[in-house]
This record gives C-alpha cells, sequence and structure tokens, in this order.
C-alpha cells in the first residue's frame, strides 16, 4: 500500500471465523482496519446489497468499507455505532481516521518528520516517536486539576486525539483535512409533554437496545444498582429469553457503604444469573499499576479498580458487558446539574466562562503554590479552556442545563468515564456496551425540556418516570449515592508512610512538583485525610510515568503493590 501500513489485534463479536482484519473492498481498493461495532450493520448492509454491493464477509465492520465506496466521506452519516478506523483509498492514495460520535472508541495520532502514525492506544505510538517521549504539560495540568485531559492535546507530548465525532483525510503524511461529521449543537429542544416523549423513548429504545444485543458471543450487565443498569437489566430482560448475567462489586467492610443489597434484589426481581465481588483493599490497589497501563490516556477515577476486577470476573465466560455509562449526562441525573442559578452566578463572577458550572479544580487554595514545579504553575491559568470552549460554543436558545450536558457530553464523558468503561474492559478482552451513549438517545436526552429532566432535588426525571413501568417505583426515586470506592480508607497509616518514601525518590515527582510540597501533602493526608484524590493523583502519575516515560510501555503484572512497583521490587 505504497507508503501506508496498517495493523490489527481482533476481539471477535461478530463473524468469528471470518472477519479477521485488515479487511478490503473494491477488488482491494479500500483497505480498514476497525475497532468497535457497527450497530446498524444489518440494515446496512441489506441497503448496500440493494445497491449492487457484495460482501466476502459476515463481519459488521466490513459495511464501512462499502458505505465509503457508494457513499463517499458521506458514509459516516450511515453508520450507528461506537468505533474507530482506518479506511485507505489506494486511487486516491488518501487515508481516512474516523472516531464515533461520542467517542466511545479511542484514537490517536502522531505527526512525525517521517510521516503520520495513529493507533487507538497511547503507547502503540511510542515506537514511532522521533525524540525520547516527554510529558505534555498542559495535559498533566488538566489530569491534576480535572482528574484527566480533555480536547486534541494528551498527557504524551506531540500525540493528539482523534475527537468524538471527528474525521482527518491524511494524504502524503500529512493532514489534509479535518472536520466534526456530528455534533450535539444541532439538538434543538422538543416542546413536548411526558406521554409524548415517552411515546416517541419506546421506539428508540427497542431500536437502540434490538441493535446493541447483536452478538455472536455471549453477554452480560454491570449491574451498580443504579437507575441507568437498572434500567438496562430490565430492558435486556425483555428482548433476551434466558437470565442476564450480572456482575456487583462492593465494599460492605468500608465505612462508604455499597448498593450490594440493592443490587442483588433488582438482579432477584428480574431473575439475572448475579455473581458478587467482595475485594480487599489490599487486592484493589495491587491493580492500579495494570489499569494505569491499561488506561495509557491517564485519568484518576478510583472506580478504575473495581471495574477491572469485574472485566477480569466476566471475561471468564462473557466477551460482552452491558454497563449504564451516560444516562446521566444525557438526562441530567448529576447532582451539580441542580446548584441554584444565584450559586452559580456567584461561582461565576469568581471563575468566568462557563456560567458557573465546573469552576474549580482538585488542586486548590494553596495546593498548586506549594505543590507545582514552575512548568506546571506557568500553564496554571489554561487547563479549563476546554471547558470554557465546550460552553461558549453551545446555541444561544440553549438553556443553562443544556450547557451544562454539552459540557460533560464532550469533555468528561469521553476522557473519563468511557476510558473505564472501554479501555478497563478490553484490557480482559471484554468488550463494553453503553446504549445510553448512542448518539440517538443523546439527541434525544438533551432535546427535551428541562422540566422533565430536573424537577427540585431529582434528577433524570423523564428516564425514571419511563422506567417506573417495568422498574420497582421505590427504588428509582431513592437518593442518589453514586458509586464509592474507599481509596481514603487505604491510603492511610503504615502504607501512606511507604507511599511518601517511594514518591520521595520518584522521578515523575522531581521533574514536575516540588518535593517539599509533596511531603507535606502526605502529612496532610496523614493527619486529615482529606486529600486522598491529590495523592491518589500523584501515585496514578508516578506510576504512568514509569511506565511510558522511564520504561517502554510494556505491561506490568496484572497484580502488583504499586509501591513495589514504583520502587523497583517487581
Amino acid at each position: 500500500m505504497a507508503n501506508v501500513g496498517v495493523g490489527h489485534t481482533r476481539l471477535s463479536i461478530i463473524d468469528l471465523s471470518g472477519g479477521d482484519q485488515p479487511l478490503f473492498a473494491d477488488d482491494g481498493n479500500l483497505v480498514l482496519v476497525a475497532n468497535g461495532e457497527i450497530y446498524n450493520h444489518v440494515e446496512l448492509r441489506e441497503e448496500l446489497e440493494a445497491k449492487g454491493h457484495a460482501f466476502s464477509t459476515h463481519s459488521d465492520c466490513e459495511t464501512i468499507l462499502h458505505a465509503y465506496a457508494e457513499y463517499g466521506d458521506d458514509c459516516l452519516a450511515h453508520l450507528q455505532g461506537m468505533f474507530a478506523f482506518a479506511l485507505y483509498d489506494k486511487s486516491k492514495q488518501r487515508l481516512l481516521l474516523v472516531r464515533d460520535r461520542l467517542g466511545m472508541k479511542p484514537l490517536f495520532m502522531a505527526r512525525q518528520p517521517q510521516g503520520l502514525a495513529f493507533a487507538s492506544e497511547i503507547k502503540a505510538l511510542l515506537p514511532a516517536l522521533e525524540d525520547t517521549p516527554k510529558t505534555n504539560p498542559f495535559g498533566l495540568l488538566q489530569y491534576l486539576q480535572n482528574q484527566n485531559s480533555t480536547g486534541r492535546e494528551t498527557i504524551l507530548d506531540g500525540v493528539e486525539r482523534i475527537l468524538p465525532g471527528e474525521a482527518v483525510a491524511i494524504e502524503q503524511g500529512r493532514v489534509v483535512q479535518r472536520w466534526r461529521y456530528w455534533s450535539a449543537l444541532h439538538v434543538k429542544t422538543e416542546p413536548r409533554d411526558f406521554d409524548q416523549a415517552c411515546d416517541a423513548f419506546d421506539g428508540l429504545m427497542e431500536t437502540v437496545m434490538t441493535q446493541h444485543m447483536r452478538s455472536d458471543v455471549p453477554f452480560g450487565l454491570f449491574l451498580s444498582g443504579g437507575v441507568d443498569s437498572t434500567a438496562l437489566l430490565g430492558l435486556l430482560s425483555r428482548y433476551k429469553e434466558e437470565p442476564i448475567r450480572t456482575f456487583s462489586v462492593g465494599f460492605p467492610q468500608s465505612d462508604v457503604g455499597d448498593e450490594l443489597e440493592t443490587a442483588q434484589r433488582i438482579a432477584g426481581h428480574f431473575g439475572s444469573h448475579h455473581t458478587v465481588l467482595r475485594p480487599s483493599g489490599e487486592s484493589m490497589l495491587q491493580r492500579l499499576p495494570y489499569s494505569v497501563w491499561a488506561a495509557d490516556d491517564l485519568m484518576r477515577d478510583f472506580a478504575n479498580l473495581p471495574t477491572s476486577l469485574l472485566a477480569e470476573e466476566a471475561s471468564h465466560d462473557l466477551k460482552v458487558v452491558f454497563s449504564g455509562e451516560g444516562g446521566d449526562e444525557a438526562f441530567a441525573g448529576y447532582g451539580r446539574y441542580r446548584t441554584n442559578r444565584f450559586e452559580r452566578g456567584f461561582k461565576n463572577l469568581l471563575v468566568r466562562g462557563t456560567g458557573g458550572f465546573r469552576t474549580g479544580g482538585n488542586f486548590r487554595g494553596q495546593l498548586p503554590g506549594q505543590l507545582f514545579g514552575a512548568p506546571l504553575l506557568q500553564t496554571q491559568r489554561s487547563w479549563r479552556e476546554p471547558l470554557i470552549r465546550a460552553w461558549q460554543e453551545t446555541p444561544a436558545d440553549w438553556s443553562d442545563l443544556q450547557r451544562m450536558q454539552y459540557l460533560d457530553l464532550t469533555t468528561a464523558l469521553p476522557d473519563n468515564l468511557l476510558v473505564k468503561a472501554d479501555r478497563m474492559l478490553m484490557a480482559w478482552s471484554l468488550e463494553g456496551r453503553v446504549p445510553f451513549v448512542d448518539h440517538r438517545v443523546v439527541e434525544f436526552g438533551l432535546s427535551l425540556p428541562d422540566e422533565l429532566k430536573i424537577e427540585g432535588k431529582q434528577g433524570k426525571i423523564f428516564l425514571k418516570r419511563w422506567a417506573s413501568r417495568f422498574i420497582p417505583g421505590d427504588h428509582l426515586w431513592q437518593k442518589k449515592r453514586g458509586f464509592k470506592v474507599p481509596v481514603g480508607e487505604w491510603l492511610r497509616g503504615d502504607y501512606l508512610a511507604r507511599v511518601a518514601r517511594c514518591l520521595s525518590h520518584s522521578p515523575a515527582m522531581n521533574e514536575w512538583f516540588q518535593p517539599a510540597g509533596v511531603g507535606q501533602l502526605i502529612e496532610r493526608q496523614h493527619q486529615r485525610g482529606d486529600v486522598t484524590k491529590n495523592v491518589f493523583a500523584l501515585v496514578q502519575f508516578a506510576i504512568w510515568h514509569k511506565l511510558f516515560i522511564e520504561g517502554d510501555g510494556a505491561a506490568p503484572p496484572a497484580l502488583i503493590d504499586p509501591v513495589d512497583f514504583l520502587s523497583g521490587h517487581a
């Protein structure tokens, strides 16, 4: 293929024996490698076959090739699913890189003097970098303040994200065109009442679930006990005759509490085959190095650890699991959406740009001055730029609630929650499916009038009322608890002292932070226990730095104490 090379490692879900990649079409003129699922492949195949296209496999991804042959770049409007792909058109000597609308699947690229490299993982690009890998201060600062970097820039200097809903055309090793083929900004509020919205959503979810359940391998569900995963269990049980495999994890010995009892009650209500995991804190921390390696797009989310455990457990018998990510963003479930306008107005006076929403970072007050090194302090004022840009690009006729939803849908969802939902699972050869992140569901949720989303102190009003027809009502209207991981209970005492010693010798800490400030942060955690997120962020960055800056990106053991890993005692 001239000066173009592609490679692929496959997790087989559709057409187990015949869908190996690269895939070819048009007498070999079109070449494709793809990650993900085209959920409407059945309908799209029928449409394309009616137009004379002959398929050589039953793979859902082959529909991408024939849709491109038929419609050119407009094929993207015909694809429903989660995907990242590279399509090479030999006749035009043109490479097309595309990522799905909401960013369920990752795609990165690195521009180098010798050409352009692309991959679905940052670590895969390390051999293509001309210079020694370096940490990007802007990406690092975003990670520290926002728990993940977002936008085009990543934490690795020279590596950029292809954005959700974006396509990039490359010719002769350089980008010649870059455009967003989908954006939620076109959504208009639909002035309809609950009954009208309910009728429309019934038909939409029947289509979405029918398409998402297409699989040549068995599937299950991560059941947290919250509204979203419970609604999915109800829908899956409606469309599948045999019991659904469900999995829950909790920490009954901790002070944070859990929803295991609630999840078990819901599993019993729908007759699912339920598995409950109750890991120790020690076993959870042992998953940290591998979860950092698996994510490689560094993000600090405590839930990565139990999600990795659930994925390992489910992978023994399954290749696909459903999960409830996206429901809070699409239907306004988060408490931060319900702050009153006076509070947000005051915050907006102090920190401008996002209407008083998402104004504070994780390192506040005196912490940055005490802790951050000079390069981070010089970048300190810029970490909110992607948040401000998302807020300010919304249509003038949108409500502030829609703006808050959109900001989260374009930053925290793809660069935090979906990193967890995709990478923690793929590390165990498990595919995650998230129906509430389907762009049709997101468009529907955004278009609802505010009064169908929030009422007083209750969020996600429409989804709860809609689901009450098949889910016990007392479950739907209980106070949202969220999923909590008791990391603060683990980072204390002797273990915290071990963390302090290993961080004091970490090249990552010495390069980017003030050693005295790191010591003060650890002491504050020892005395007050109120900076768990900050300490955990430093530990994760130190692990990431050891893997990808000091090392070559090789996988650590699946289970190893993070202090032992950082100290070289593997």
